[in-house]
């Protein structure tokens, strides 16, 4: 990410899309320390609060014993005890704030995007595209979603925003196939980078993964380290059940990274925390908003300190 773009702007966007959320656990958390004092009856509800927020109760668990090993029985503002979740949730985050970064020895690097209908995967794309060449890189889109008209539709869209060819086929086509003839082509064009979009129909599982390991294996038919990575996209909207989609989308694909969404339009950012806590997956990216400079690279204390309306 260019230096600029990590500036007040964003930052003022990331703290208004997650105001949903950091107004619930602030105004929690203020509730709760009417007698300022951290006793155990005050560390039971501000797990309580976590838990409801969606960080999910190993978390949760785990960020109110480090503030009762630090301030038990002490006398707190309800600011200091921001402060301190903020950082250790911070801490919890680091290892997974990972930007995306295409590997130069692999060109085109390929990157299987993958998710369920609803969840952003198309405009993520579309925007992950426009971040990419900003950055000076060469890349393709392929509308892999083949049975959805409008996510081809979209994803042209996206195209012609970013600058970006992007392949798609007819109605119904055969995705593997077309993935196939979009790396023979992003080959031959020298690009960096090659997007590929995927069907989403969670509901149909056992289709779905027939799907995605078809296109996995003949893709390595013409590149045996390809896909490069494959990101899975998430609605924080979701709450928990992005647990299980995470897992479902495990046993279909060797899953790489997530890209969270949709945080501006939910009070359960908290979420991503339970997440990364979780499965330990990097977290390369992070959308507030329809815009195309509301998906950013992830960045841990930037997150953590607009979850807890800390952001400044």
């Amino acid at each position: 990410m260019a230096e600029g773009q990590a500036g007040g702007g964003w930052l003022k966007r990331l703290a208004a899309g997650l105001k949903r959320s950091s107004s619930r656990l602030g105004e929690g958390i203020a509730a709760i320390l009417t007698k300022r004092r951290l006793d155990a009856a005050t560390l039971g509800e501000l797990e309580e609060l976590l838990i409801a927020a969606d960080l999910g109760p190993a978390t949760a668990k785990a960020l109110v014993a480090e503030m009762a090993r630090d301030r038990f029985g002490k006398d707190v503002s309800d600011r200091e005890v921001r402060e301190a979740l903020a950082a250790a949730i911070a801490a919890i985050l680091a290892p997974a704030a990972r930007p995306l970064r295409p590997d130069p020895l692999h060109k085109p690097h390929v990157v299987l995007v993958v998710g369920v209908n609803g969840s952003g995967k198309t405009t993520t794309i579309g925007k992950l595209a426009t971040l990419l060449k900003a950055e000076g890189r060469r890349v393709m889109l392929v509308a892999g979603d083949t049975f959805r008209a409008a996510a081809v539709e979209q994803l042209k869209i996206w195209g012609e925003r970013a600058g970006c060819p992007v392949i798609a086929g007819p109605p119904n086509a055969d995705a593997a196939g077309l993935a196939f003839g979009a790396l023979e082509q992003a080959r031959r064009d020298g690009a960096d980078v090659l997007l590929i979009d995927t069907a989403g129909r969670l509901h149909n599982k056992s289709d779905l993964m027939a799907q995605l390991q078809k296109l996995v294996r003949v893709l390595a038919k013409l590149d045996p380290t390809a896909p490069h990575q494959v990101l899975l996209v998430l609605d924080a909207g979701i709450g928990q059940n992005a647990l299980q989609q995470v897992e479902a989308f495990k046993e279909m694909v060797a899953v790489t990274g997530l890209v969270v969404t949709k945080l501006d339009g939910t009070a359960r950012g908290g979420v991503l925390v339970a997440l990364v806590e979780r499965f330990g997956l990097p977290v390369h990216a992070i959308g507030v908003g329809e815009g195309a400079d509301d998906l950013r690279p992830f960045d841990a204390l930037e997150f953590a300190r607009a979850l807890l309306g800390l952001a400044e």
